[in-house]
């Protein structure tokens, strides 16, 4: 079946072009998927999803049975697609892709489950945005390995009976909290996904440097690492402009100077925001006083679709302190004005200042 990324996984892919300069086409779209470890010893950090992860595929390998499902939840980037890789690699068993976006009928679910071999790992991404039909089916399926196929309309409608193999669900998810009670509660194994810590990122940069072949110094590795946002999908994709600029514009090593010239040159700063957030911050700050401002406002000042700026920007800001969210609207904290190097105002930033409501 085709992957189609969801409208949060297109917003970010435009978000990381604002990083990365371009996205990756071609050759660079089978150097990241190169870049994947392949199995559980390989992944980098994420530590306690690892350990029982492991001990779940392992109890199933000694059972000679299929695992339980699985339900991967987390922002984007953080490895819930390599990770149902790594399920199907460490069962040596097939894997088969598709999203919840995809799924728009139940006949579309059910063409998918009848085509499974026993023992088949099924991906579905963004699982939460499956149809209400195709969930309802899923259920049966997950539980009894069995879906009801509908023969005619009205009055004499038939249900027919379909048998279906042991198979294994990974669902993944941006959302854990959209997914309806009793599907999120056929997971027998579910695992939330956090954001790297720097000294893992630093591990992972120079784990990528050395499959694409870039000689990478350890003050150029942890300046990548700094920048990408806890994820590794970001730190990835700049390690891979960095080099671009060490092979065009210096000689070929990157260490900290050409990293640092090289992520300045792509508007990334030493905090790892980018175009986007230091304009969201500074249209709240210079235009607005620091707020409180609606999120519609805001997007409109950065000339970006509302969405943009509440799933993909306003993240990284409320997660690192910059901005706040109130019930009367964005507010940049102290933090948010320090690093724009303003000055912050004298009034409370929660509603004693300019006030603009949500639009």
């Amino acid at each position: 079946m085709p992957f189609h990324e969801d409208e949060l996984e297109e917003a970010e892919e435009v978000h990381l072009r604002s990083l990365t300069a371009a996205e990756a086409e071609g050759d660079e779209r089978a150097v990241e998927a190169a870049l994947r470890p392949r199995s559980l010893d390989e992944v980098v950090g994420q530590a306690r999803v690892r350990d029982q992860l492991g001990l779940v595929l392992e109890a199933a390998r000694q059972r000679g049975r299929a695992p339980d499902h699985v339900l991967l939840s987390g922002p984007p980037g953080l490895g819930k697609t390599t990770l149902a890789m790594i399920i199907a690699h460490e069962m040596s068993a097939p894997l088969r892709i598709t999203s919840g976006p995809a799924i728009t009928h139940a006949g579309d679910l059910a063409a998918i489950l009848s085509g499974l071999n026993e023992g088949e790992i099924l991906f579905i991404d963004e699982i939460h945005r499956m149809s209400r039909p195709a969930e309802e089916m899923l259920y049966l399926a997950m539980e009894d390995f069995r879906v009801d196929v509908i023969i005619g309309k009205g009055p004499g409608a038939t249900a027919i009976p379909l048998e279906i193999p042991p198979f294994t669900l990974v669902g993944a998810t941006t959302r854990a909290g959209l997914l309806p009670g009793p599907l999120r509660d056929r997971f027998g194994f579910t695992a939330h996904l956090e954001f790297y810590e720097p000294a893992e990122l630093d591990l992972i940069v120079r784990r990528s440097s050395g499959l694409l072949g870039v000689e990478v110094t350890r003050d150029g590795s942890s300046e990548i690492a700094g920048r990408s946002r806890g994820t590794p999908r970001i730190a990835n994709r700049l390690l891979r402009r960095v080099r671009d600029y060490a092979q065009v514009r210096a000689d070929g090593t990157v260490d900290r100077a050409v990293a640092r010239a090289a992520l300045d040159l792509y508007e990334v700063d030493e905090l790892g925001l980018d175009r986007l957030d230091r304009g969201v911050l500074d249209v709240l700050c210079r235009r607005f006083g620091g707020g409180p401002v609606g999120v519609s406002t805001l997007a409109v000042a950065v000339g970006e679709e509302r969405e943009t700026v509440e799933e993909v920007a306003e993240p990284f800001l409320v997660r690192n302190g910059f901005l706040a969210r109130t019930p009367r609207g964005r507010v940049a904290t102290p933090a948010a004005w320090a690093h724009l190097g303003l000055a912050a105002p004298s009034y409370p930033a929660d509603g004693a200042g300019p006030t603009l409501f949500e639009d």
